[in-house]
């Protein structure tokens, strides 16, 4: 099934999960899976690791999920460290285990190291990728944007450019970077259907557990945490369930008002685990 397919009916619910280091975290992510299933997702979705280092546990995964779990999986791609004649295989390996979907990235620059640099005989830009990979197979592909920008880019219409790019190449639907503030995603919205990027912009939300893990993503990202609920936040010292209490609480309004004014789906950032999630979804629900 092409996940852009169920985007223009009702919003959809959707997750995103990394590989885990180890078998022992696998069992666990697979535990996870199960806590998640009865809220039907109309997807799922794999990360690569640090500089395309999980390559083939990702292929794995969404393999495993699709076919034992059966809910419909998209794989993550991207260009680090990684020729084109090796993305091929990987696609290969993601259509032989019957993957539909995926979604195209440049990718974060390995660690230890500030600013990307394409392999010799890969790509340097997502644009690129998703090209590549409608040339070759006929996947539903995903794209990422940011409603407060891209880190990287010089300003907001220069990312726009980088989008419309994406978009033009052909990708089906997009994605958004975390946010906490819905006004910048209905403002970025509204400057992409301006710019002639008419696709599917789902929605990505991460519900709030911990305090200084949430400020340690967000200065890479460049999200924006709203003064007033890091005021409440951080009144909440070292106690772990209040944390998680506003999150939920923030995230939930988030998702009631993005479902009211017609946004087409929620991806969460659940970090593989589904307690917060949940109590989000269980809110949505009553």
């Amino acid at each position: 099934m092409k996940i852009v397919d169920r985007l223009g009916q009702a919003p959809v619910f959707s997750f995103e999960f990394f590989p885990p280091k180890d078998a022992e975290g696998v069992g666990r992510l697979f535990e996870t899976i199960a806590e998640l299933r009865p809220y039907e997702p109309a997807y799922v979705s794999v990360t690569y690791g640090a500089g395309g280092s999980t390559r083939r546990l990702t292929v794995e995964l969404v393999r495993r999920i699709k076919q034992e779990v059966g809910i419909e999986a998209m794989a993550h791609l991207t260009c680090v460290g990684a020729t084109r004649e090796e993305l091929a295989d990987v696609l290969e390996q993601l259509r032989a285990s019957r993957i539909d979907n995926v979604i195209a990235l440049r990718g974060d620059p390995p660690r230890g190291e500030t600013r990307f640099v394409k392999t010799d005989g890969g790509l340097e830009h997502a644009s690129e990728l998703v090209a590549l990979i409608r040339a070759r197979h006929d996947l539903c592909i995903a794209a990422a944007c940011y409603p407060e920008n891209h880190v990287e880019a010089l300003d907001a219409e220069a990312d726009l450019r980088f989008l419309k790019q994406k978009v033009d190449a052909g990708a089906d639907f997009l994605i958004t970077q975390l946010f906490f503030d819905n006004a910048d995603y209905y403002r970025f919205v509204e400057r992409a259907r301006a710019a002639g990027i008419d696709v599917p912009i789902v929605a990505g939300i991460m519900p709030i557990t911990n305090l200084s893990q949430i400020k340690r993503f967000t200065a890479l990202c460049g999200a924006r945490i709203p003064a007033p609920l890091l005021a409440s936040l951080e009144t909440c010292g070292a106690d772990a369930d209040a944390v998680r209490a506003i999150g939920v609480e923030h995230a939930t309004a988030q998702c009631r008002d993005l479902i009211a004014r017609g946004a087409p789906g929620v991806h969460f950032y659940t970090l593989n685990r589904s307690l917060a999630t949940r109590h989000v979804l269980d809110r949505l629900r009553r």
